[in-house]
């Protein structure tokens, strides 16, 4: 993807909620509630999907997603690791405003997990329109019956509660032993044999041909792959022999190939349940991840991966397709965030996202429709390195310990030029915004998790 089809820079304005707020009122309303399909990946970086510029990993499927709808090559995570932007995607809010939201992994039993009673998720606000609301795939923000799915807006949850699980034995695994929650259906554990993988797959395609046509429903499906461990579907005897599922220093670029190409095979087998039901017209499919990628991702232009805020940590696919909305085959530059999704989903199943709650996220319905671009301003932290960034238009401020600098990604996607000296209006403007928002945020707790600086943050800075 060419760097010159990104988002010209606009006017520094003051306030990024003013933009919000004036993209509301347009596309209230859709002609008829869609069906929609959210797939998020976890740990895919930015370049490895075919469509996105891939050497060696063939996905068809979800090119065809790009192919039938929209590719935003200016996507982003909430957060450069999981569970904060798994917080973000499902408040429509920044994951700062919640204590769940500050740490990786999630905070001991003892303290509040997900969303406060009450607060409107992605979820709820959707089941509240009359969609049928279900969760397929890995949770991560609290374990059942007290904070899973069910108790924060999802009708049905099939899919492993926890940050992270063995390929087939879909548990973590210390010391050659099968530990924690595994596989779970709605609040009750549950075994099942298989590929991680295709067991999801099997469930959201069931789903599908089970759906009512009285009520269209709303299909979060997060795969757990490509994360470690770096299984592929032909790895089982791999999975039996394992001591430690968090073994790092195993897998290999044609196991991960592997096992993206297996998500795409049921991302085909997804889209062959809609057209077989008669629902693909009536569909929204939206394909995403949760962070950049780790050490067999490919993340070009940019450099950075999970656990930093460069862009390799926080630049992510979006792919989206509506057909007889979404313009087909359409790149476009629009900056949208793991938040977005709620108000622009909620949007287009007819909702007012401006009377559901108070989002950070905002509606983007119109520029995916083909409207116009919507300037953003976006923000992110990270406490491991002391990490900050802020984008408006396409400068970037970025902090890494103790160090600033100032980007121009329309000219510089790689982060090398630093325009700090060059340009210091501008950087002492994104600055001050940071401070700004930042003042608004809940802070760090003193035993907040730092992120491995083995797998992450690094000393190129």
């Amino acid at each position: 993807m060419t760097m010159n089809r990104r988002q010209a820079l606009g006017a520094m304005t003051a306030s990024f909620a003013a933009a919000q707020a004036a993209t509301r009122p347009a596309f209230a309303q859709a002609p008829k509630q869609p069906n929609i399909i959210f797939i998020m990946a976890d740990d895919l970086g930015y370049a490895d999907l075919s469509c996105t510029g891939s050497s060696h990993i063939k996905t068809p499927a979800i090119d065809s997603i790009a192919a039938n709808g929209q590719l935003l090559t200016d996507g982003y995570a909430n957060s450069p690791v999981c569970s904060p932007t798994r917080m973000a995607l499902l408040s429509g809010c920044y994951q700062y405003r919640f204590p769940s939201g500050l740490e990786e992994p999630l905070p001991t039993a003892e303290k509040a997990f997900a969303l406060p009673q009450g607060t409107p998720s992605i979820a709820s606000v959707l089941r509240d329109r009359g969609y049928f609301t279900k969760l397929i795939g890995k949770w991560h923000l609290g374990d059942p019956p007290r904070h899973g799915p069910l108790q924060n807006g999802y009708d049905a949850f099939f899919g492993i509660p926890g940050g992270g699980a063995d390929y087939f034995r879909h548990r973590a695994i210390a010391n050659g032993e099968n530990v924690g929650l595994g596989l779970t259906q709605d609040d009750n554990p549950i075994e099942r044999e298989g590929y991680m993988t295709t067991l999801l797959g099997d469930e959201a395609v069931s789903t599908i041909q089970a759906a009512r046509a009285d009520r269209p429903f709303f299909i979060s499906l997060h795969f757990t792959a490509p994360h470690w461990p770096w299984e592929g579907p032909e790895d089982e005897a791999v999975s039996r022999a394992l001591r430690n599922y968090m073994h790092y220093n195993a897998g290999s670029i044609d196991i991960y190939r592997r096992m993206v190409e297996a998500m795409d095979a049921q991302v085909a087998r997804i889209i062959a349940a809609l057209k077989a039901k008669g629902l693909h017209d009536d569909t929204i499919i939206v394909f995403t991840s949760d962070n950049g990628g780790e050490r067999f991702s490919q993340t070009w232009p940019f450099v950075g991966v999970k656990g930093e805020v460069l862009e390799g940590g926080i630049r992510v696919p979006i792919l989206a397709q509506w057909p007889g909305r979404i313009p087909a085959n359409t790149i476009s530059g629009q900056v949208m965030a793991s938040m977005d999704f709620l108000p622009t989903l909620l949007a287009a199943a007819g909702g007012d996202p401006g009377q559901a709650g108070n989002f950070d996220g905002m509606n983007l319905l119109g520029p995916l429709m083909g409207g116009a671009k919507v300037d953003r301003t976006i923000f992110w932290r990270f406490k491991a390195g002391g990490q900050r960034a802020v984008r408006h238009g396409s400068l970037k401020y970025l902090k890494l310990r103790d160090k600033e600098h100032l980007f121009d990604l329309a000219i510089d996607a790689r982060e090398r030029a630093d325009l700090k000296d060059d340009r210091p209006a501008e950087f002492a403007a994104l600055k001050r915004l940071y401070e700004e928002w930042n003042a608004t945020m809940l802070p760090y707790p003193e035993e907040s998790y730092s992120y491995d600086v083995r797998k992450g943050f690094s000393d190129r800075y």
